[in-house]
This record gives structure tokens, sequence and C-alpha cells, in this order.
């Protein structure tokens, strides 16, 4: 069984995967379900267990201060995504916007979520990857 910090990680990237294969194919029914049950695993656990993510000691000033509202923020806007996307797939759900947009803006915010951890372990050297990279993948970074 994996553990928390395990799960989480695969949760991560397979919503990553999940997200760009949606983007490019639009909600097939199969990926679309597949996704909306990943992102809901994902911040359930969150929800029940908390954040595992930290600022970390290097991070300071407005970044530390507001880092664990933008994780949740990023929490959200998957769940919130994940819902529009299970009630759309139900029939319930239509709006302006297409599920395919709201997965170009959803991989927008992914994106910047990503360089902002790349920057943290590049310029701070606080190791932010090696926390959502799994383990075989260490040496790289």
């Amino acid at each position: 069984m994996l553990d928390r910090r395990s799960l989480t990680v695969a949760l991560h990237w397979l919503n990553l995967l999940l997200l760009i294969l949606l983007v490019a194919a639009g909600p097939v029914p199969a990926l679309a379900w597949v996704f909306v049950a990943s992102a809901f695993m994902m911040t359930g656990l969150a929800l029940l267990r908390g954040l595992l993510n930290g600022p970390g000691p290097k991070l300071t000033g407005f970044l530390r201060s507001a880092h664990p509202v933008l994780s949740w923020a990023m929490y959200l806007g998957l769940a919130a995504v994940a819902a529009l996307t299970a009630l759309a797939l139900l029939g319930q759900w239509t709006a302006p916007a297409s599920l395919r947009e709201i997965y170009f803006y959803t991989l927008g915010a992914a994106s910047l979520h990503a360089v902002f951890h790349l920057w943290r372990h590049t310029a701070l050297g606080d190791g932010a990857l090696r926390r959502i990279t799994p383990k075989p993948l260490h040496d790289m970074l």
C-alpha cells in the first residue's frame, strides 16, 4: 500500500498527465472520469490529512505567508474543475466556457505553479522538487 506522500505524488503527476490529455482531446469520458476520481482523491486526501507541502525555511516575506493560501487555492481549483467535469459528464452543467477551455486555463495555472516550484528549487535551493518527484528521479535533480 502507498503511504500518504507516495499517493500524493502519484496523484499529482496523474492529474497533470490527464489534464494535458484533456486539453489535447477534450473531455473524452473515460479520461475525464479518471481525472475526476484522481482529482477528488488528491483533494480529499489533503482535506482529511492536511497539506504535505510547506514554504520551507528559505522562503521568506510575502511568499512565505501566501504559500499555504496559494496551496489551498490550487487544491480548490483542482476540485472545482473535477466537479465541473463530473457535472458536465452527467449532463448537469453547461456554461459559456467549454470544458476544454477550462482545462486549458487550469493547465496555465498548473504551469505557474510549476514555475514557482522550479524557482524555489533552483534559486532558493530548498529542494522543493524533491518533495513532489518520484524518488527514482531524485538523482536527476
